[in-house]
């Protein structure tokens, strides 16, 4: 089994060496990351100029790249640059990433959007976060992401599985919740802002997770909150069948 690692929080980050350490002890790893911070990016990609590709050294990965593009392009380029190597990915999996990718959060996030380019690429994907950008306990997020491994022949190459855990020693979390997406919203969205040095007003993205009541933990910011891991299975298809099938009724006159 090869497995192609990508993350959006930089090749350097604590949460892929923690990924790929785990995962080697299964597979052969190859890793292609972003060179530096590129959190919330979402499925961007690079077109309006070149990527750099700079050969790095990564713990237990056979061979790992830090490149100047996004998340997205890491997963593009790598099946690239391991196919010119003679190397078949048969497996994409995006993370540790430090901070929850939880409902629709999940349309902003870098890491879960180069799991999504693994499925464009034809394969499987997994995207692993610990719900905490100061995280440090990582060990349950792996135990999920080696099972979602040793399943991987069930898991279809139009599927995200979407792994999200509490910052949490194992036995501090209540369980694993099998989850739909839910609304991921926030108090206080924007933080006071202050005057940059030209005069213009300066507002920065902050806030607090909005607490959720009497909703039911099938949905993962709920199941999140209450101390469950949860796993989702996500698509690309944005498709709205429901509308698709009524506006089929509008033209039924035409």
């Amino acid at each position: 089994m090869n497995i192609l690692v990508a993350n959006d929080d930089g090749i350097r980050a604590i949460g892929i060496q923690k990924l790929v350490r785990a995962l080697s002890q299964k597979a052969n790893i190859f890793v292609c990351a972003p060179e530096g911070q590129r959190s919330a990016s979402g499925h961007g990609i690079t077109v309006s100029q070149p990527i750099t590709v700079e050969e790095m050294k990564v713990e237990c990965a056979e061979i790992a790249f830090g490149i100047s593009g996004t998340p997205a392009d890491c997963i593009k380029l790598g099946m690239q640059l391991m196919k010119d190597r003679g190397v078949n990915i048969d497996m994409v999996y995006s993370g540790i990433n430090l901070g929850g990718n939880l409902g629709t959060d999940t349309l902003y996030s870098g890491t879960v959007s180069a799991a999504v380019e693994g499925n464009l690429c034809g394969v499987p994907a997994v995207a692993v976060s610990v719900n905490d950008h100061m995280a440090q306990h990582f060990g349950f997020a792996c135990e999920l992401a080696l099972e979602a491994l040793e399943n991987a022949k069930w898991i279809s190459p139009d599927t995200v599985l979407n792994i999200n855990t509490p910052n949490l020693p194992k036995e501090q979390i209540k369980g694993v919740k099998l989850t739909s997406l839910g609304r991921r919203e926030y108090k206080n969205e924007f933080r006071n802002p202050e005057t940059g040095d030209d005069g213009r007003a300066l507002y920065s993205y902050g806030g607090e997770p909005v607490h959720y009541d009497g909703l039911p933990d099938t949905i993962d910011v709920v199941a999140m909150q209450n101390g469950y891991a949860t796993v989702t299975p996500l698509h690309r298809d944005l498709t709205d069948y429901r509308m698709l099938n009524e506006m089929k009724k509008w033209r039924t006159n035409k």
